[in-house]
């Protein structure tokens, strides 16, 4: 799994295998936002598994993440962080999905959105929050988030 932590409470990176919960468990990690759509979340075989949420987009121009997805799991995430807990965001690659939905908590976390954007390219290089089809997304949600 390659993965970098954003913040204290924010980590994006790839998809998580069934065998890696038990490592972002011991980083905090209480809720993993998996946005592919082509892969359902691996099953977690702890007996407590680990809150996850799918929120099925495309890595695509053509089809852009919708923004109340994103707002689905700001909201989610938000609820993780004020108690304490951290999240995990992921797409295939962490380079869009993932790195678009983390933008967004950012935002939601009161960060400004450019900011949000340089932060996780600066935590993450592989990260690209400014590709045509990703950053009007981030910015679109943060015109939208109340």
């Amino acid at each position: 799994m390659n993965f970098s932590k954003i913040t204290n409470d924010l980590f994006i990176g790839t998809t998580p295998s069934s065998a890696d919960y038990d490592g972002l468990r011991d980083l905090g990690v209480q809720l993993v936002i998996n946005m592919r759509f082509e892969r359902m979340p691996y099953y977690d075989p702890h007996p407590t598994p680990m809150e996850r949420l799918w929120l099925p987009t495309f890595d695509s121009p053509l089809i852009w993440i919708p923004v109340r997805s994103l707002m689905r799991g700001a909201r989610a995430a938000l609820d993780v962080i004020q108690k304490g807990g951290k999240v995990y965001t992921h797409c295939a690659h962490g380079i869009h999905r993932g790195v678009t939905m983390g933008a967004c908590i950012l935002i939601a976390q009161g960060h400004d959105p450019l900011a949000a954007m340089d932060l996780i390219k600066e935590k993450r290089p592989q990260a690209d929050p400014y590709a045509f089809y990703i950053r009007p997304r981030i910015l679109k949600f943060a015109s939208e988030w109340l």
